[in-house]
């Protein structure tokens, strides 16, 4: 082989990565442009803040950052954080468990003494699961507990609101309050809450009907609603008066509309709990002569039976494809009871700064208040959210992280969750897995996405100060089809 020969081979070897480097700079910097000026020209974004970080899913390398280090009202995306944290610390088969006990003595089919309810966070009861311990408490015989039912809700601390939690979101459902003892109507799992339906009476002028779920006179309904005229339209309000459990429904339901469906916040879940106990005890032919009290479970009570809830991979899914608040600050005082010994949110956001680090995530730029991101006052950068979803790609229980994100454009609440109704052109459609987040003022959306040229990158995009913030999911869906372009 000539000597000129083996010096074109090395200019042609020297050529293939400059030239690859070229096209791929290219293709960045096209990108860059496009988002520059999407940000810049929007005029939704006229007066708000967006930070927007993009980072390669290999390397880890920041490819993009407007305002990545600015630190912005994250949202619902302070989840993500959570998650990995509570995955990091309990484990993905960690379950929460539920034990009942009794302080008395059985005699002739009848028990004498206190049936004591002892939840430990499980946010997934349902009446199912307390009509599965009723038949559990049958089978030992007993038809009568001459004696109270105690709900025992002290794994936690009596704090049932999270710090900035604003007193409008007390009734909703994502703002149901928080204790060690709760119950959900359905498998949602949204905890310390019911569900109410709405339905047209089969005559004009008559009153709608209402259905509960679960099925329970923990709650006072009062119905000041009508059933109005087929061409009418639907205005109907289901609101819970506060400190109390009266629900008053108003407005009008057209006569053939569709029911009106909505979920309530219950005031005081610990003793909802204990109320459906009683209720399924009663329905299996169980008697109880007392009360329903709170308290702690003596020392010399003994252990009738244990219920576990599902693990925690299996719980992430309704968590965060639904972004559940209820969950995620169960989830903070878990830790901290785990951790710390007080299932408090004091010692949850201790443990979650701690936890930060060993993901490269550096708390000193961040103020973290809560565990599900309804706080105003949260503040993180959009480059250290990436940096989250980067280092976190290397654990062994991301295969539960990542199936726990919404899909875009994905059929059903278990696979789509928060994006099943955004991002469904073919370009975007399946190819992101996201966390997505709401509050007044703030939309955001962080997570992983696949681009045409088959190149996973990691995003955050957050955007603060809106006006409206359903203009500002536009804004984050044009933001990933130009990313998803790449």
């Amino acid at each position: 082989m000539s000597k000129r020969f083996k010096y074109y081979i090395l200019i042609l070897i020297l050529m293939i990565p400059s030239s690859i480097k070229v096209n791929a700079m290219y293709s960045h910097e096209k990108m860059v442009q496009q988002m520059d000026q999407l940000i810049n020209n929007e005029p939704a974004l006229k007066g708000a803040i967006a930070g927007v970080s993009i980072r390669s899913a290999e390397d880890g390398k920041i490819i993009y950052s407007h305002q990545g280090d600015v630190r912005l009202r994250p949202a619902s995306n302070m989840k993500l954080l959570t998650a990995a944290a509570a995955l990091h610390i309990l484990g993905e088969d960690y379950t929460f468990t539920t034990e009942i006990y009794t302080d008395g003595a059985l005699k002739k089919k009848t028990l004498n003494g206190n049936l004591y309810l002892k939840g430990k966070g499980d946010p997934t009861l349902l009446k199912s699961d307390f009509d599965q311990i009723a038949v559990e408490i049958k089978k030992h015989g007993i038809k009568k507990i001459n004696g109270n039912i105690v709900g025992d809700d002290t794994w936690y601390d009596g704090v049932r609101y999270s710090l900035d939690l604003p007193w409008s979101d007390e009734t909703t459902h994502y703002g149901a309050q928080i204790s060690a003892l709760t119950a959900s109507p359905t498998q949602d799992f949204d905890a310390g809450s019911v569900k109410v339906v709405v339905q047209p009476a089969t005559k004009k002028g008559d009153k709608p009907i209402i259905k509960l779920t679960p099925k329970t006179n923990y709650l006072k309904i009062v119905n000041h609603a009508v059933t109005g005229a087929e061409e009418g339209k639907k205005n109907i309000t289901v609101e819970r008066v506060h400190a109390k459990n009266a629900i008053t429904i108003k407005g009008t339901i057209p006569i053939k509309a569709k029911p009106e469906q909505d979920w309530i916040g219950v005031w005081d879940p610990t003793k909802y709990a204990m109320s459906l106990l009683k209720q399924s005890l009663t329905e299996h032919g169980i008697q109880v002569t007392g009360k329903l009290k709170t308290g702690m479970v003596p020392d010399t009570a003994k252990m009738f039976t244990t219920y576990h809830s599902i693990p925690l991979s299996e719980l992430m899914v309704p968590f965060m494809k639904l972004s559940n608040n209820v969950h995620a600050e169960i989830l903070m005082k878990e830790m901290g009871k785990v951790v710390k010994g007080k299932g408090s949110w004091e010692n949850g956001l201790k443990v979650l700064n701690s936890e930060l680090v060993k993901f490269g995530v550096n708390p000193k730029t961040m103020v973290l208040r809560d565990g599900s991101g309804v706080s105003h006052v949260n503040l993180i950068p959009a480059n250290q959210l990436t940096q989250l979803l980067f280092a976190v790609q290397k654990e062994k229980w991301f295969s539960s992280y990542l199936q726990s994100l919404p899909v875009a454009g994905a059929p059903g609440k278990m696979e789509g969750g928060t994006l099943r109704n955004r991002l469904k052109d073919p370009l975007v459609r399946g190819r992101v897995k996201a966390k997505t987040g709401t509050i007044s003022t703030v939309s955001s959306i962080s997570g992983y996405i696949k681009t045409k040229s088959g190149q996973t990158l990691i995003f955050s995009i957050l955007l603060n100060n809106l006006l409206e913030d359903t203009k500002g999911k536009k804004v984050e869906d044009r933001i990933l089809t130009i990313i998803a372009n790449q």
